[in-house]
């Protein structure tokens, strides 16, 4: 391989690069806004719960119950409606997610041993959002519930009554339980998709809508040369957008690397290796840069998205979207991010999804140059 010839294929690409302003805007524009929206707007968390309450009792008890619920962090109690006509407009209309109604005579029953219902309606819309304010409500009055119970004995002057079983519960990897903490580092696979697989796979397909590749081939020029000089501008361009959105992640939303930065560097490197290799191959293949483009979004970036356990987890897939999700390279990184992110993981524990991005770059680049090759390249 003639690093001249290389040098040269990259001198051009990297003109053409400055001077295509939609490319530029691919870049690095489309990455720092993934950031952002993903940092800020997207969040698994469910907290402050919006809350209505119709409180039929009126008395110091409900009035207790109800700021309790409001002191939480998981609840936010925005309206005190009259009567329980008014629960079906907020939940029918958004306005709120849950609603608590407490019936008449509810600190009669409470004072007098008998049992006292509360009313609780969820908007299940989202069941997951549903499912974990149902926990939260029930984790809430079963605390209530045991605080007034200590405090009958108390009066009664009874021994304070010990459960069997104290759980006592610690959170390993992501202690404080943020999404973002994961969320963020997997926005770097999706970053390296756009630049490494839907650019690239843009670049020999333009050659050929603009008939240049009988030119290119005229040129004394080899296939993996010209491959090479093709994929090195995107792959500066790659590194750096992953640098930038480590460097944002830690001092913008406070997740910070637990392993080694050598490490990240490393299954960086690789994992764009993969997707410049992949986009390459699209371009040589469909030689149409909107086929091409479309492809890319398809075979790329959706499966990246969808089926890498960044968002949705793999073991609550159908089993075909299981056995599909194990041929996507984020797959792999994702696991790799995970590790040095969140369990603080070094290579002895990692290496063999370092090993599969490995193979599957091997396998792409030799499919890209058999493609390229039989282009009389």
């Amino acid at each position: 391989m003639r690093l001249v010839s290389v040098k040269a294929v990259a001198r051009k690409e990297f003109y053409h690069l400055m001077r295509d302003l939609r490319s530029l805007y691919l870049a690095f524009f489309i990455p720092l806004l993934l950031i952002f929206l993903f940092g800020y707007a997207l969040s698994l968390d469910v907290d402050n719960v919006k809350t209505v309450v119709v409180d039929h009792d009126k008395t110091q008890l409900s009035r207790d119950f109800i700021l309790k619920l409001n002191a939480s962090s998981y609840f936010d109690v925005i309206h005190h409606l009259p009567h329980t006509h008014a629960v079906t407009r907020y939940l029918d209309q958004g306005l709120a997610t849950m609603a608590i109604t407490i019936p008449p005579g509810w600190t009669k029953d409470i004072n007098a041993d008998r049992e006292a219902p509360i009313q609780v309606l969820l908007d299940g819309s989202d069941p997951n959002f549903a499912g974990l304010s149902r926990g939260y409500i029930t984790s809430f009055v079963e605390e209530y519930n045991r605080d007034r119970l200590l405090d009958f004995l108390n009066r009664k002057g009874r021994e304070e009554i010990k459960p069997p079983v104290d759980g006592r519960i610690r959170v390993w990897f992501n202690e404080e339980l943020e999404s973002r903490n994961f969320i963020l580092p997997g926005i770097i696979a999706i970053i390296i998709m756009i630049v490494g697989a839907i650019l690239t796979s843009l670049v020999i397909a333009r050659e050929y809508e603009n008939g240049t590749m009988e030119t290119v081939r005229s040129l004394p020029i080899r296939g993996g040369e010209f491959l090479l000089g093709k994929a090195i501008p995107y792959f500066f361009i790659g590194l750096t957008d992953v640098l930038v959105a480590i460097f944002m992640g830690q001092v913008l939303f406070g997740v910070v690397m637990k392993s080694n930065f050598w490490l990240m560097v490393l299954a960086s490197i690789i994992y764009l290796s993969v997707a410049l290799s992949l986009g390459l191959l699209i371009s040589v293949i469909t030689k149409s840069q909107l086929v091409a483009n479309q492809l890319a979004i398809i075979i790329t970036y959706l499966p990246s998205l969808l089926l890498s356990n960044f968002v949705f987890p793999i073991g609550n897939m159908p089993k075909v979207l299981q056995i599909a999700a194990y041929i996507v390279p984020a797959t792999y990184f994702i696991d790799i991010l995970n590790g040095l992110y969140l369990r603080n993981l070094g290579l002895s524990h990692l290496w063999p999804s370092y090993l599969v991005l490995v193979a599957m770059f091997m396998a792409l680049s030799t499919m890209t140059f058999a493609m390229l090759k039989r282009e009389g390249m």
